[in-house]
């Protein structure tokens, strides 16, 4: 999955870069490219080669790792980029290369520096308008690095506040529009892990311990939106009628059949609760799906 919010969107004054790149000849290009040395560590194996130090006219660095960028080369465009934050600190030139690198991270799918850059921006830039990018691309690094259900979630869960960060900070924004869409899927990703979670004490005989990750799932207001709260009170009829206490599980049931009532989830639980002679009162209005769907996986 990548942004489609690019680093460009991010400068207010990008219409000026991109002139004065225009006027740049193509031989000035050719020129620095020829001019270029290269410097290899040691005992390196075999270490991309870095560029050297060189004073070189910032438009001239600038512009040539937007080339490098342009061409999807983004290691290169890093390095460029670089050098102009290297060589002309605190400048103008300075805050769109860093913008640059966050992108071109991103891209190369060196999420851990792009979240250094995204940082480095905001704590020399806090009040630019372009901060909303950083905080933005630092979230969406995060969720890029979401793992499946079965392992920790520390990727989603700092997704999810840098998320919220970015809608509090930047309501009207582009950035919190698109927030709001990744925060519910990681929400959904989170009531997921949950739900995991309590599948496994449920397969272990562990009711108590089912049944509290159940219940985390419906009682959050935030994971109640997400597609995993019909099984949660589907799951807590099961375990609620494994321990013999019939009123729980009916009222679950019902939860599940006002709010789901063409939900597979409740046409199971019915047909649950009235093999143990709790029928409820509302009749599903949706198909079971066979055995293999009840099963709890593991």
């Amino acid at each position: 999955m990548r942004s489609s919010l690019s680093a460009n969107s991010a400068l207010s004054s990008s219409g000026s870069a991109r002139s004065s790149r225009a006027r740049l000849s193509r031989a000035g290009t050719i020129l620095l490219a020829a001019a270029l040395t290269v410097t290899v560590a040691a005992c390196q194996g075999k270490q991309r080669p870095k560029l050297a130090y060189e004073e070189r006219p910032v438009e001239l660095l600038y512009n040539t790792g937007y080339d490098r960028l342009q061409s999807h080369r983004w290691a290169d465009a890093v390095d460029y980029f670089q050098e102009v934050e290297r060589q002309h600190p605190y400048s103008e030139w300075s805050r769109r290369a860093i913008l640059m690198q966050i992108y071109a991270y991103y891209q190369n799918g060196d999420y851990a520096d792009s979240i250094a850059a995204s940082d480095r921006f905001i704590q020399l830039f806090p009040g630019s308008p372009s901060a909303a990018y950083a905080f933005y691309m630092k979230a969406t690094c995060n969720f890029e690095q979401i793992v499946d259900v079965g392992r920790d979630q520390a990727y989603a869960q700092a997704a999810l506040d840098g998320l919220k960060d970015v809608q509090r900070r930047y309501p009207r924004s582009a950035y919190a529009t698109d927030a709001m869409v990744k925060i519910d899927m990681v929400n959904d990703q989170l009531a997921g892990k949950e739900m995991n979670i309590g599948r496994y004490y449920q397969r272990a005989n562990q009711p108590l311990a089912a049944i509290g990750r159940y219940k985390a799932v419906i009682d959050n207001d935030a994971y109640q939106r997400t597609s995993h709260t019909p099984e949660a009170l589907y799951r807590l009829v099961e375990v609620y009628l494994t321990l013999g206490l019939k009123e729980e599980a009916t009222r679950n049931g019902a939860v599940l059949g006002y709010n789901y009532p063409g939900s597979p989830w409740y046409a199971e639980a019915y047909a649950l609760l009235s093999e143990q002679g709790q029928k409820p009162e509302t009749a599903p209005t949706g198909q079971r799906e066979g055995w293999l769907h009840r099963l709890i996986p593991g």
